[in-house]
């Protein structure tokens, strides 16, 4: 059975994004990125929302003035089988497959289906998936900066959380490692 994980890049004060017009987190520099090329290269499925999806298509054309973590990531991310939920989009994009009915049902086959690491990005679908136990693991990886602001980690639910550890990483981000209680 597969560990279904939420993990996103968050604020100090708790967002993923900023409010529009003001500040956003940093862009992850060169060894924070391989750090996350790693994850992904580990990563069985990436489940995503709409909205995130169409945030990393940008991930399906390479770009020439894109530095070397950048080159190494987009291959990674385009071989790592996608499966978006949405009740919106019609269609999806190379490797992706578009889930509009019995997300519950699919994911839950996904999860006992699978082995490894299955990454969940979206706050609200990682809030309706806690609702419904899937979520194993959060990650939070805290970035040294306030947004005031935004999107938060954690949307419309507080789950109960269990603490399993910490690691400082790259350009003084923390990550914080929760299992659902």
């Amino acid at each position: 059975m597969a560990t279904m994980i939420f993990g996103m890049l968050a604020s100090l004060d708790g967002y993923i994004t900023g409010l529009e017009g003001g500040p956003q987190l940093p862009v992850p520099e060169a060894p924070l990125h391989r750090y996350f090329n790693r994850l992904m290269q580990d990563t069985r499925i990436s489940v995503c929302g709409r909205k995130l999806y169409e945030v990393m298509r940008y991930w399906e054309e390479d770009q020439a003035d894109w530095p070397d973590e950048a080159r190494e990531f987009a291959p990674l991310w385009r071989a790592t089988p996608k499966l978006v939920c949405s009740t919106t989009l019609r269609e999806v994009g190379p490797n992706a497959t578009l889930v509009s009915k019995d997300v519950v049902g699919t994911l839950k086959s996904l999860k006992s289906e699978t082995d490894g690491v299955i990454d969940v990005g979206g706050a609200e679908l990682a809030a309706n998936l806690d609702g419904l136990g899937l979520i194993d693991e959060y990650h939070l990886y805290i970035h040294p900066v306030v947004l005031g602001g935004g999107k938060p980690f954690f949307a419309d639910k507080t789950p109960n959380l269990r603490f399993l550890g910490q690691q400082i990483l790259p350009q003084d981000v923390v990550l914080l490692r929760y299992a659902a209680a």
